[in-house]
């Protein structure tokens, strides 16, 4: 690809800062920025690109405390372990077949449960190549968090408890249109098959006004509009019932919609300024100006659908899309176009505290917002902290996976 003209080169460089946004505010700028630049950037596609590094290259590396990796590992290698040996893994099977993983995954699952940090880091030096990643020549990507929330609910819709959080609608289909036509890769959209034909779910704000009460879909009941706004943004959380049980919940669908990110339109309006965003100064705002609450909320169409998760570890998180638990502070979502599930990532990034955020993660699950081959959000467990993390974080950094060396040589060079 031959390199753009210099005075273009420059102005991209000056405006990214401005331009990039955390999920909250949205991933790019406004309509009218956007159109203004349109004949003047012309907008790059996303490549993925491997090189391979050594360990040295990798920030932080001999520091991880490596606590809580092994774990996650293992749930990952279950999944590699019980598919077919010719599987491909990842986009195109880039990351080679199940059977390259299984043979690691056997050699991980040998170690003794209390192997110490330096023989762990010792194997996982043997066993994985480390590959820069790149989108295309940038390095740089950014960073968000997520957590899994805890609301208080009811199985009746009784008293404080009316805001109805719902199961699946019978016959949601899901599309991702990439699969049908490459230019269209990222895109998804879901609505239900009538007559042949498959058609749009109705948005938020006509689902909250009850557009599907007819169906039955509640599955409980919950006290409070914005909790249950954000469980949507999260895609999983616990409700805690009056008697002291805990329901967990996890994703099970969602209506089509685009995502729209409410805290950008708060930006745009003047409402709060762009370096104060947050999930909380976006609660605090929503808190303030309650007759504005529900508008400002159903300008996002989208709306998430759930499902009852029975059994699990507490000390760990629902399943994410790789169907293993997600373990705090150590499982990754990642855009599937670009990355394979269960590959471990070693993260070179900030904590919102603007301590370093360096540490090896596990590929375990994807998000909506989460696009992009530089491009990560951290599950940081449950509770205040976990909340506070997840809600401040917008962080730039870089990544780097780990491959079996049986298959690092294939994955070196781009990836379209």
């Amino acid at each position: 690809m031959p390199p753009a003209p210099p005075r273009k080169i420059s102005l991209a460089l000056a405006l990214s800062g401005a331009l990039l946004a955390g999920v909250l505010v949205g991933v790019l700028a406004g309509p009218d920025l956007r159109q203004f630049f349109a004949g003047l950037i012309a907008p790059q596609p996303d490549h993925l690109t491997l090189t391979p590094v050594s360990y040295a290259a990798l920030p932080g590396w001999s520091d991880d405390s490596l606590q809580g990796f092994a774990g996650a590992l293992n749930r990952s290698c279950r999944v590699f372990l019980a598919q077919k040996p010719d599987k491909p893994v990842g986009p195109k099977g880039r990351f080679g077949k199940a059977a390259d993983w299984a043979a690691m995954c056997h050699r991980a699952g040998a170690l003794p449960e209390n192997i110490s940090d330096a023989q762990l880091r010792n194997f996982l030096e043997q066993a994985f190549v480390p590959m820069a990643v790149r989108n295309g020549r940038r390095d740089q990507g950014k960073f968000t968090g997520y957590y899994e929330p805890e609301l208080r609910g009811s199985l009746r819709k009784q008293g404080a408890y009316q805001v109805a959080l719902l199961r699946a609608p019978e016959n949601l289909v899901a599309v991702n249109l990439g699969e049908f036509n490459p230019q269209w890769r990222g895109q998804r959209i879901a609505g239900r098959v009538k007559d042949g034909k498959l058609r749009p779910l109705q948005a938020r704000a006509e689902i909250v006004a009850g557009a599907l009460n007819r169906e039955k879909l509640e599955l409980l009941y919950v006290d409070d509009p914005v909790d249950a706004f954000f469980l949507h943004i999260q895609g999983s959380g616990r409700v805690r019932l009056d008697d002291g049980r805990v329901i967990r919940l996890g994703y099970a669908g969602q209506n089509g919609h685009p995502y729209v990110a409410i805290g950008k339109n708060l930006v745009q309006s003047g409402a709060i300024r762009r370096e104060d965003i947050s999930m909380q100064s976006i609660r605090a705002w929503l808190a303030a100006h309650p007759t504005e609450r529900d508008a400002v909320l159903a300008a996002n169409p989208s709306y998430v659908f759930f499902q009852v998760l029975e059994g699990g570890d507490p000390a760990l998180g629902p399943p994410g899309a790789q169907n293993v638990p997600l373990t705090p502070g150590r499982s990754l979502a990642v855009d599937p176009d670009f990355h394979a599930l269960g590959v471990p990532v070693w993260l070179d990034s900030v904590t919102p505290g603007g301590d370093a955020l360096q540490r090896l993660m596990v590929a375990q699950d994807t998000g909506g917002a989460i696009r992009g081959p530089v491009r990560g959000d951290v599950f940081w467990g449950f509770g205040e902290q976990a909340a506070q993390n997840a809600g401040r974080m917008n962080s730039d950094g870089r990544m780097f996976i780990l491959l079996p060396r049986a298959v690092a040589e294939q994955a070196v060079g781009e990836i379209n």
